[in-house]
């Protein structure tokens, strides 16, 4: 079993990174209905992941053997650090990747070719420090906030202080393990999460106060090489055909029955008890929404991080969920 090697959970920088690149709405339709009557190959598909909740799909594809019934080799190749990761994508060593929708625009201005062609699983928390007092999300006008600026945690914390019209101050601390003791130890207000981070944070006092998964925010994606897709789709479509056998799985049973499989890749209990407190089912892989897609790279241009704004198609292909 691939696992998360020597993963400190306090070691984990949350901000999602990605590549980017382009195929063709046009394109896919013809690749994607090729695949159907394509063999899957016997080349090994390298997936790209941080141990969040966006990962626990694709594990479960792996270890419950979705990929293997349909005769595709996965190999997980987990990161401890979105840096690591984009190390690897510029190595080419990957062939696709959990990330979000501003990190595939940087990676498209930079040259990379790689397409959004799903969304994940995802929910990050806003956070305020156990001792602030904070009792709804206003109370971060004016006030600290630690997280990795220009990415999707920043992304997120700003829908909430347009939302509920505050400016907040962001203190940028590049390690995890000393975030989330600047967080507990009240030295910043709040701070931005993802599961199972998360919650397990809350368990030490601090105060969940927003959520991203209940405002409706999304940003998540996961992309592949613009090689694979073009000439291996029938893997692309094998990889989300047993992708969504997991998300079945995940909801005709209780994490707690897989949770030996989470333990094995360094996710703490607090993911089980996460998982298992959701009231609604866990969705198959679908499209970013183009609403939602808009307004990301609308934010990421505005930073100054892309110079131009790419277009819904230049950088998805939603094609091989079909």
């Amino acid at each position: 079993m691939k696992k998360f090697a020597a993963l400190g959970l306090f070691a984990l920088s949350m901000t999602l990174f990605s590549a980017c690149g382009q195929t063709s709405q046009s394109t896919s339709a013809t690749d994607t209905s090729t695949a159907e009557t394509q063999k899957v190959t016997d080349q090994t598909l390298k997936i790209g992941v941080l141990p969040a909740e966006s990962a626990i799909p694709i594990i479960l594809a792996k270890e419950e053997g979705f990929f293997k019934d349909l005769g595709l080799n996965v190999e997980i190749k987990a990161f401890t650090s979105p840096n690591d990761r984009n190390v690897a994508i510029q190595a080419k060593e990957l062939d696709a990747t959990i990330s979000d929708v501003m990190t595939e625009a940087t990676f498209k201005q930079n040259g990379i070719d790689m397409t959004i062609t799903s969304d994940i699983l995802e929910d990050f928390k806003i956070l305020a420090s156990p001792n602030s007092g904070f009792k709804e999300m206003k109370d971060f006008d004016g006030k600290k906030v630690t997280l990795v600026p220009n990415f999707i945690l920043e992304y997120i914390m700003d829908q909430f202080a347009k939302k509920d019209d505050f400016t907040y101050k962001i203190v940028d601390i590049p390690s995890f393990s000393a975030r989330s003791e600047a967080l507990l130890n009240d030295q910043v207000d709040g701070a931005v999460y993802t599961e199972p981070q998360a919650s397990m944070l809350a368990s030490q006092g601090a105060v969940i106060l927003g959520s991203s998964k209940e405002a409706g925010i999304k940003g998540g994606t996961i992309q592949f090489m613009d090689k694979v897709l073009d000439k291996r789709p029938q893997d692309v479509q094998a990889f989300y055909t047993a992708y969504n056998q997991a998300i079945d799985f995940m909801n005709e049973h209780k994490a707690s029955e897989y949770a030996d499989i989470l333990a094995d890749y360094q996710f703490p209990e607090a993911m089980s008890t996460y998982l298992d407190s959701q009231k609604e089912k866990y969705p198959h892989a679908q499209a970013v929404p183009k609403d939602q897609f808009e307004n990301i790279i609308a934010w990421t241009k505005e930073k100054g991080q892309i110079d131009s704004s790419y277009s819904y198609k230049d950088l998805t292909d939603f094609g091989y969920l079909k």
